[in-house]
C-alpha cells in the first residue's frame, strides 16, 4: 500500500507541474504576442535574450522535474515542453514573427481545453 501511496503522490505532483507549467507558459506566450521579443529566440538581441532567460529557465527547470516524475512513473516524456523547444531558435527571414508565433500557440492551447 505504500508504493501505491508513494505512486499517487508522485503522479499527484508532476499533474501539478503540469498545470503550473502550462500557465507559466500561457502567460509567457501573452507577454510575447503583446509585443515581448526572446521567448522563441527568433532575434539575437541581447536585451530580448536576456529579458526572457528566467522565463525560459523556469520553464526548463519545471519540465525536467516533470521528466523525471513521468520517467519514474513510466510515462512518455513532456511533450509540451518539447514542442516549445523545437519551435524556438532562428528562422528564415520570411517567417512569422514572435508576436504572431505566441498567438498561433495560444490559440492552439486554447482550442486543447
Amino acid at each position: 500500500m505504500a508504493r501505491a501511496d508513494r505512486l499517487e503522490r508522485m503522479d499527484n505532483r508532476r499533474a501539478d507541474l503540469e498545470t503550473d507549467y502550462r500557465a507559466a507558459l500561457v502567460e509567457a506566450l501573452k507577454a510575447t504576442a503583446a509585443g515581448q521579443w526572446g521567448l522563441f529566440g527568433h532575434t539575437q538581441d541581447k536585451q530580448h535574450k536576456a529579458k526572457a532567460a528566467p522565463t525560459l529557465s523556469a520553464l526548463t527547470e519545471m519540465a525536467e522535474e516533470i521528466d523525471d516524475l513521468r520517467d519514474q512513473l513510466d510515462m512518455e516524456p513532456f511533450a509540451l515542453h518539447r514542442e516549445f523547444l523545437a519551435a524556438r531558435g532562428p528562422v528564415q527571414s520570411h517567417a512569422v514573427g514572435e508576436p504572431k508565433q505566441a498567438q498561433a500557440w495560444l490559440d492552439r492551447l486554447a482550442g486543447e481545453d
